[in-house]
């Protein structure tokens, strides 16, 4: 599930939003209201039920032979998405959900490299919302390792110690560090 040319998504487990309003999220680290999506690159960081913890890693320019080949293993691709067991049923479970909306009511967040899309007014879907599908084919398909850990700190120190690119989601409900 990616959006088309001139459009982002927006992943929700709610079909029936008909309006999108700028808020400050939960988690949010700047005061300013938006609505939040994501383009065609980083519509796969969304594959996943919202609160579930999650670490994406992935090879750039800059990355090693040896940190690719340790992280990512041997065919393993350019990305990999690490979640925990404790996970699985309910990403087998849920049902997400995707809302197609319209690219130029949106601008990046993030520098260098934006992680999001976002819009400062009102947004109206272009559409009704579209059943996402099964998250562990659309990893396979844009083939995408989906790792399943016990517990991800080990993987996220793992990969911050790399010259890979990462990013990690929901930390927060993420099962506690092993001592």
């Amino acid at each position: 599930m990616r959006p088309a040319p001139g459009e982002v998504l927006h992943f929700s487990e709610d079909p029936s939003i008909t309006s999108f309003v700028p808020h400050v999220a939960a988690t949010a680290q700047q005061p300013e209201a938006y609505v939040w999506a994501v383009d065609v690159e980083q519509a796969p960081t969304y594959w996943f039920p919202r609160d579930c913890p999650r670490v994406l890693a992935w090879a750039s320019a800059r990355t090693t032979v040896d940190d690719r080949e340790r992280v990512l293993g041997p065919g393993g691709g350019a990305r990999v998405h690490a979640v925990e067991y404790t996970w699985l049923d309910r990403m087998r479970t849920v049902r997400l959900y995707a809302y197609r909306l319209a690219a130029d009511n949106f601008g990046p967040m993030g520098e260098p490299r934006p992680f999001a899309m976002v819009a400062t007014g009102p947004v109206m879907p272009l559409g009704p919302a579209e059943e996402v599908g099964d998250l562990f084919a659309l990893h396979a398909a844009a083939g995408i390792q989906l790792r399943v850990l016990p517990n991800l700190w080990e993987f996220v120190d793992a990969v911050a110690a790399s010259t890979l690119e990462f990013s990690g989601i929901r930390l927060r409900n993420a099962a506690p560090r092993r001592t």
